[in-house]
């Protein structure tokens, strides 16, 4: 398989130097079958300080989560003993990026994973059976097809499971036991049907706030976890600077050749930030809106633009589409927060037009899409 025409590379794959580089460099103590050390895996999250020799080259190890640097070192603690680790906060927080960065970073494989759907099974998370072989054999071992979970206890790997308040809450509970002891149980073998736990497993879970209560997780669950909420970002410079890195990535995948649009970037970062926070730095008034306003989001807005500037115009992002792209991110949640949105533009975006000019006017003028 040609790796470079894969369109998201596993974490593992894509910064494969820098975990070499760390692995090459790493002194400190490893808990059993971690790649790394806390500290080296802190490092690959957060940045190293200096550039790190690998070969006869020098290699800087970039920062890839933007947010809390102490829940990071919090959530490394967690997986190194023997709760399970539960990222919780808002959609496009970096939930799941977070979750894979520390997969590969610990285990060397972040493929290990569960994705939680109303109609995920226990057998699509522990174990399932080759019904052919089963039929012809009995339960043989052969006749066994591992799930992540089983995958994870057999070689000691961490085991993402997204979004796991998505499933039915018997579902959920069958990690109880497994969480508590350490060892899966299969019936189907008898005696011999204990599988234990190898060091270096662990699982985490994610779950988004806005579906809280859909599939709430019982409390005897929640005691095998350790909770972290993941904030969404808060600095317009920081949010911009996270729009710009993900959107440059974004473009070296999709073999397209474009140049970030700062001025862009600062109207769509300056614009997200004070609809999810309510507040305008003009002190205009602003209605929060319901629809989710995450980072994630706004980098998708503005690929989404740059992909239509490029195809279709001169290269350059225009804001009639820009506030397109916006404004069906807003509305395919909550068509009730268009009045707010078209009060936003009569408010704070013409404050910013009068006080500004320049990009800000052509982005007041683009209100005009807004129907």
């Amino acid at each position: 398989m040609d790796s470079n025409n894969i369109q998201r590379p596993l974490a593992e794959t894509r910064f494969k130097e820098e975990l070499e580089a760390l692995k090459a460099n790493d002194s400190g103590d490893r808990p059993a079958n971690w790649v790394l050390s806390p500290r080296a895996v802190r490092a690959f999250i957060l940045g190293a300080d200096k550039p790190l020799p690998l070969g006869e080259k020098k290699l800087t190890v970039i920062q890839k989560f933007y947010g809390d640097d102490a829940l990071v070192e919090r959530a490394i603690v967690t997986l190194a003993g023997n709760r399970g680790l539960m990222l919780v906060g808002e959609p496009g927080t970096a939930k799941s990026m977070l979750s894979e960065l520390l997969a590969a970073g610990i285990s060397g494989n972040s493929a290990n994973t569960i994705q939680g759907t109303a109609g995920t099974s226990e057998d699509s998370i522990k174990y399932s059976w080759n019904y052919a072989m089963l039929l012809a054999k009995g339960p043989v071992p052969e006749a066994l097809v591992p799930g992540p979970v089983y995958i994870g206890m057999e070689k000691g790997l961490i085991t993402r499971f997204e979004e796991i308040t998505r499933c039915p809450l018997e579902i959920q509970d069958s990690l109880i036991s497994i969480m508590s002891d350490r060892v899966l149980h299969i019936p189907e073998f008898g005696a011999e049907g204990v599988r234990f736990a190898m060091g270096g497993f662990n699982i985490i879970a994610t779950a988004n706030t806005r579906d809280k209560g859909i599939n709430e997780m019982s409390s005897a669950l929640k005691r095998r976890f350790n909770f972290e909420t993941v904030e969404a970002v808060k600095s317009v410079q920081l949010e911009g600077r996270i729009i710009s890195e993900q959107c440059a990535d974004l473009f070296v995948s999709s073999g397209v050749e474009m140049q970030i649009q700062d001025d862009v970037v600062e109207v769509l970062s300056t614009t997200y930030n004070e609809l999810r926070s309510g507040a305008s730095f003009e002190k205009a008034k602003i209605q929060k809106l319901d629809a989710v306003m995450s980072t994630a989001e706004a980098v998708s807005v503005y690929f989404q633009s740059a992909l239509d500037a490029h195809y279709y115009r001169d290269g350059k992002i225009r804001m009639s589409n820009l506030t397109e792209n916006l404004l069906g991110a807003v509305m395919k949640e909550n068509r009730d927060d268009l009045p707010k949105l078209k009060d936003y533009f009569s408010g704070a975006v013409k404050l910013k037009a009068e006080r500004l000019g320049g990009i800000w006017q052509e982005y007041y003028e683009s209100r005009r899409v807004i129907k």
